[in-house]
């Protein structure tokens, strides 16, 4: 996605429950966390420890009425990490460009 494109998105500035997971070398990682925004391109949320740009990320999240228009509906995103916002003393902000998604069954563990 371009940075016009990325700027035309559509962006919802919600605090929404997420988990992310990814590989760090050989080891699995998880950690949860809250979207700062949301858009159809990607969603930045802040983390205590930084995940380095490039890196393959899959979140699950559920989607609010505000978004759906409709139903909340819960969804899990792969995408890749495309800037780390450090700030010293604070925690790391995470753009994260969403690359395919697919919504989940209730029946499937909740993030």
């Amino acid at each position: 996605m371009s940075q016009q494109e990325r700027r035309r998105a559509e962006r919802f500035n919600l605090g929404m429950p997420l988990t992310v997971h990814w590989t760090n070398g050989s080891e699995q990682q998880q950690a949860h966390a809250v979207t700062q925004d949301v858009s159809s391109g990607g969603v930045y949320f802040y983390l205590p420890e930084a995940i380095p740009d490039g890196t393959l990320v899959e979140i699950e999240m559920t989607l609010p009425t505000q978004i759906t228009l409709g139903t909340p509906v819960r969804v899990r995103c792969h995408g890749r990490i495309q800037r780390c916002v450090l700030k010293p003393g604070e925690s790391a902000g995470m753009a994260t460009m969403i690359e395919k998604y697919e919504f989940l069954s209730d029946s499937q563990d909740p993030a």
